[in-house]
């Protein structure tokens, strides 16, 4: 990629030469020849243009002119730019009257051609100044809106990174009891335990470096989820699968049917006397993949009751991730039962 200065260069270069075949375009249009003192004038006038725009642009760049500009320094700006005017056609008139580059004919006054020269090439500075200044305002509009989603971008990576890898201490805690007290009873099923939770902990520190991973890894880490808490809640505990294999392909968000299976067992399974059922589902329905889960318990009409960070979560990451495509929803059903449902567009998985 050229450089900015590079880029200037060559506008500075093609703008004047173009100018300068203008000029000589509109000699042969309206002369029908052209004199032997033309191509020289040319060459003056874009000599002098290239030398006084780029003193300019220096001038703007050391008086802190350049866009966007505040408002009370305007005035500088103008003065500016006139002061460049007026010693842009000085130099031209002077230059131009020491060479001889006129007609002896024709030959006006150096203060008649200072005059003719500020009317008719002022208007040239004018224009390049409009035109630097048009550039500066789209690139700075560009460079505003590339910022902008670059922190939108950031936002949106910084809000994932906090509600997904999120792990409830508790059961963490409850975890590493229910394995100690399997030490002496079952070393077999602690040393097991203890790879279960050594997953989910791995799966939950991955999670910050992935938006969505297999539905068949999620579903592995809710398996041993689940495992776990049934060490603590034993026969208290009933798990069912539901799963279309074809399902098992499509990108869910991660660690997210691991929180809704966390909510069911906190909110659901430990407040039942006698314990309940968590049943996991996965299957296509009216071109979505639907994901629930269900659990014993009742809302009794309080969603609020609930909606904690599991529930919150989940409603972020689906907004933040399929926008208005994926739809969250908890709700009491038929069987004393609650369910989680998930709602998201089916992905191509060979996409």
């Amino acid at each position: 990629m050229r450089s900015k200065s590079s880029i200037y260069w060559w506008c500075q270069l093609a703008g004047w030469f173009l100018y300068g075949l203008t000029m000589v375009f509109f000699a042969y249009i309206f002369e029908n020849k052209t004199n032997h003192i033309l191509y020289p004038r040319i060459a003056i006038t874009i000599l002098f243009g290239l030398i006084f725009t780029h003193l300019l642009r220096e001038l703007i760049v050391k008086l802190d002119l350049r866009p966007p500009i505040q408002t009370q320094k305007w005035w500088l700006l103008t003065v500016t730019v006139l002061g460049i005017v007026v010693l842009y056609n000085l130099a031209n008139s002077a230059i131009v009257e020491w060479l001889q580059m006129y007609d002896p004919k024709i030959k006006v006054s150096v203060e008649k051609r200072f005059l003719a020269n500020l009317i008719l090439d002022s208007p040239l500075v004018l224009v390049w100044v409009s035109i630097y200044y048009l550039w500066h305002y789209v690139e700075l509009g560009t460079t505003t809106e590339i910022q902008k989603v670059k922190l939108e971008s950031l936002v949106k990576e910084l809000e994932l990174k906090t509600i997904k890898s999120h792990i409830n201490p508790h059961f963490i805690f409850n975890a590493l009891n229910s394995i100690r007290a399997l030490v002496d009873e079952n070393p077999e099923r602690a040393r097991t335990a203890i790879t279960e939770l050594s997953n989910i902990l791995r799966s939950s520190m991955q999670a910050e470096k992935l938006e969505t991973v297999p539905l068949e890894r999620e579903l592995n880490i809710v398996k041993d989820y689940l495992a776990l808490e049934h060490i603590r809640f034993e026969d208290r505990l009933q798990i069912e699968y539901d799963i279309d294999e074809d399902t098992l392909d499509q990108p869910v968000p991660p660690m997210m049917l691991q929180t809704l299976v966390e909510n069911a067992i906190k909110h659901g399974i430990s407040k039942q006397k006698d314990g309940g059922l968590v049943r996991v589902i996965s299957d296509y329905r009216d071109n979505h993949h639907e994901l629930i889960v269900q659990n014993t318990g009742h809302l009794n009409g309080k969603i609020s009751s609930v909606d904690g960070f599991g529930i919150n979560s989940t409603r972020n990451r689906l907004a933040l991730l399929f926008g208005g495509k994926a739809t969250f929803d908890i709700r009491d059903n038929e069987n004393d039962m609650v369910e989680a449902k998930v709602k998201m567009p089916v992905q191509d998985s060979h996409s």
